[in-house]
């Protein structure tokens, strides 16, 4: 585990590692506790890179690759840090042909921010999704759980700056 305390102390604190370390050691030896811990982790940390993995793994005893599995598996878990707020554009049929795609490039072009990736603020979370169910709010931006209708590219920062 000494190889990975390098690595590990680049991202995070000192106080951060010492509660990824609570955590494993309140899941060690626990038939079934893998997915337990990587979500407590993720609470505590905001997000569960490689380095983090491999502590977790040499900690519960387990193969690196059996929580590299399990965290690439579940959508709910992160390997790259979130922000404060998910911003989800939708790119439905709907949305797309009354200007979803000029939303999206609005998005990416004022918070310089592609889609899939946090503001470097880690204030915002960008992200694209297929559709929502609100077609006919075309275009529809989530942000949070707060859906936004009829969406204009110039509107995006105002939206936006209601989340800071």
């Amino acid at each position: 585990m000494k190889a990975d305390n390098a690595e590990i102390l680049k991202e995070f604190t000192p106080e951060a590692i010492e509660i990824l370390d609570k955590v494993i050691d309140k899941f060690k030896g626990k038939p079934g506790g893998l997915i337990p811990a990587l979500e407590e982790v993720q609470v505590a940390l905001g997000c569960l890179p490689v380095s983090v993995q491999k502590r977790i793994a040499a900690g519960l005893h387990i193969p690196v690759s059996r929580v590299y599995g399990v965290v690439t598996f579940y959508s709910f878990f992160t390997m790259m840090p979130r922000g404060k707020h998910t911003v989800r554009a939708c790119m439905g049929t709907a949305c797309y042909v009354k200007g979803g795609k000029a939303v999206v490039e609005a998005i990416e072009k004022e918070f310089h921010v592609k889609e899939g990736q946090t503001t470097a603020d880690r204030l915002f979370t960008f992200e694209t999704v297929r559709c929502i169910g609100a077609c006919g709010l075309a275009p529809a931006v989530i942000v949070n759980e707060d859906v936004h209708g009829g969406v204009k590219p110039s509107e995006v920062k105002g939206i936006l700056s209601k989340y800071n």
